[in-house]
């Protein structure tokens, strides 16, 4: 079974900064492509960004890119979301997961 914990969210003012943490452990691989998703009140879930095992790949939803940035540490068993210049449309519950399973998500809450 593959555990996976978000964390890093919490309130920012538009134009702010967060960075998101998503940690892996159990039988997971660093192979996994990590995959962040955000779900907002009454919205369906959206596809936030991605990256492969050994970060061959990375890609970003059109609603985040040139603003939020996916990671990896070097163990490959964590994945960062660095998120810049936020919006209030970013305000969501952000989940992590790894094509099969999911973490119970960080709340993050743009607001003046």
């Amino acid at each position: 079974q593959v555990q996976l914990v978000e964390s890093g969210g919490g309130v920012v003012q538009p134009g702010g900064s967060l960075r998101l943490s998503c940690t892996a452990s159990g039988r997971t691989s660093p192979s996994y492509t990590m995959i962040w998703y955000r779900q907002a009140p009454g919205k369906p879930y959206e596809f936030v960004a991605q990256i492969s095992g050994q970060r061959n790949t990375l890609d970003c939803g059109d609603s985040v890119k040139g603003r939020f940035t996916i990671s990896r540490d070097s163990s490959e068993m964590t994945a960062f979301l660095q998120m810049n210049n936020q919006k209030p449309g970013d305000s969501a519950l952000y989940y992590c997961s790894n094509g099969a399973s999911k973490g119970h998500g960080t709340q993050v809450i743009i607001s003046s």
